[in-house]
């Protein structure tokens, strides 16, 4: 049975009420359930992805239960032109963006020498090309008029230990993490903000059934790396994001917050066990992978 503090809003009503949200990859998995708690919370939401017709449900779906503002917007974020035109949709609809939340992500398990030079694009242009576009877009119209803004980036703890098997991952979310402190040097002067958040074990059905297809969520329950020996509720995650994007962090710039039970610390590298999977299971999985793509 889940602790109903796991599952608790922890923010007051209206605590993001006049805020302008971005989520990109908002139409599933962590995005929706952050994108939601914002929507409750007072805000406009804006969700993107490259599958509108996931996003529309799922537009409907927040909008029922909150009452407020749900846009859905179709848009690759490795194409600079669609973020272009994402922003511009946000602007036409909603006068402004307040927050852009990069959380738009692709990832797979492999061992590195069975992958292709476009296996690795594909991971880079999404999670890396995909959060610089988003964020260059963003923050050159909030400085341009003189607005302020807060940029918060998703990550993962293996973006500062590394991690075999998801090496694509591991490379691109480094470079989010440098993004994310970089920037929040250097646009702090326009009152642009920037964080990020690392989460551990949250499971999702899309995104685990790729990591862990098959047997392999059975045979190496992440649960067992956590110190605390659970995974992470999803309102966990969406009560830490919700409070770094509102007025209540307004001084907090330029740090990435952990949320994983302990994991990193037991442990670095999350993907490191896979080292015991033998290479006849590897051909297993790869079969696997391809019919779910």
């Amino acid at each position: 049975m889940v602790n109903k503090q796991y599952i608790t809003s922890m923010l007051k009503e209206g605590s993001l009420e006049k805020k302008v949200i971005v989520v990109t990859g908002g139409g599933t998995g962590l995005g929706r359930s952050m994108a939601k708690y914002f929507s409750e919370l007072g805000a406009k939401i804006v969700i993107a992805s490259r599958k509108l017709d996931v996003l529309e449900i799922t537009a409907n779906e927040i909008k029922e239960i909150s009452g407020n503002d749900v846009l859905p917007v179709q848009c690759d974020v490795s194409d600079y032109s669609q973020v272009e035109n994402m922003l511009n949709q946000v602007i036409t609809e909603f006068g402004r963006a307040d927050v852009l939340l990069n959380n738009a992500a692709g990832n797979f398990i492999s061992p590195t020498e069975r992958l292709s030079n476009r296996a690795f694009d594909i991971i880079v242009n999404i999670v890396l090309k995909g959060s610089y576009n988003c964020t260059l877009a963003f923050g050159k119209n909030w400085i341009n008029n003189k607005q302020p803004g807060t940029i918060l980036n998703i990550v993962t703890t293996y973006a500062w230990t590394g991690s075999g098997y998801v090496v694509p991952s591991a490379v691109s979310k480094a470079g989010v993490l440098a993004l994310t402190r970089s920037l929040a040097v250097e646009w702090a002067k326009y009152n642009i903000r920037s964080n990020a958040i690392a989460p551990g074990p949250f499971p999702t059905k899309g995104a685990w059934e790729r990591l862990l297809p098959g047997e392999l969520q059975k045979k190496f329950n992440l649960a067992q790396k956590v110190p605390l020996k659970r995974v992470g509720e999803h309102q966990e995650l969406a009560n830490l994001a919700a409070y770094l994007v509102s007025d209540y962090s307004a001084y907090i710039n330029g740090e990435v917050i952990t949320i994983d039970g302990g994991e990193w610390l037991k442990g670095a590298g999350e993907f490191n066990l896979l080292e015991m999977v033998p290479d006849e299971m590897w051909n297993q999985i790869e079969k696997m992978i391809r019919k779910k793509k």
